[in-house]
């Protein structure tokens, strides 16, 4: 309903207010790291979508986020795409590959799916089939869109 709506667009809008986008490239080695874990992320498309699940056997969409970007070096806690949104990341201005792209709405409402963007208006994500790679123009992902971010812990 929209009222509803309107204070998760509200929530939205203050976290982001709160942080200064960060406007460089990650160093040398971020690169590295972003390079090496989108490969990673390569290696399981086709794996299915598991709610809860972070394994390769199955992964929900934090669940997948959270293993690459470990298996890649960039250490992270798994949490739910909310909170990473909220607490580990911090808005890019220009986003490059390797960095995260989050949206509302999806299964529920508020910030509730994130994706690894990959370049050429790109995203590879655990969605419904399971992973696979999809285009940030196609209307849904569109229409939900809610910020490009990156881990605190990337340098």
């Amino acid at each position: 309903n929209n009222a509803s709506q309107n204070s998760v667009d509200k929530m939205i809008q203050a976290q982001l207010a709160k942080e200064t986008p960060i406007t460089k490239s990650p160093s040398a080695k971020g690169l590295t790291q972003y390079n090496d874990l989108i490969e990673i992320a390569k290696s399981f498309i086709g794996v299915p979508y598991v709610f809860g699940g972070n394994t390769p056997s199955g992964f929900d969409c934090s669940g997948f986020i959270s293993y690459v970007y470990n298996e890649a070096g960039i250490k992270n806690s798994r949490r739910s795409s909310l909170n990473y949104f909220l607490k580990d990341t911090t808005t890019v201005k220009n986003p490059v590959p390797g960095d995260l792209v989050f949206f509302k709405n999806t299964y529920i409402e508020t910030v509730s799916h994130m994706g690894i963007y990959i370049g050429n208006g790109e995203m590879i994500h655990a969605g419904s089939k399971g992973i696979e790679i999809t285009k940030l123009s196609y209307k849904y992902w569109n229409d939900r869109q809610v910020a490009f971010k990156r881990f605190n812990n990337v340098n």
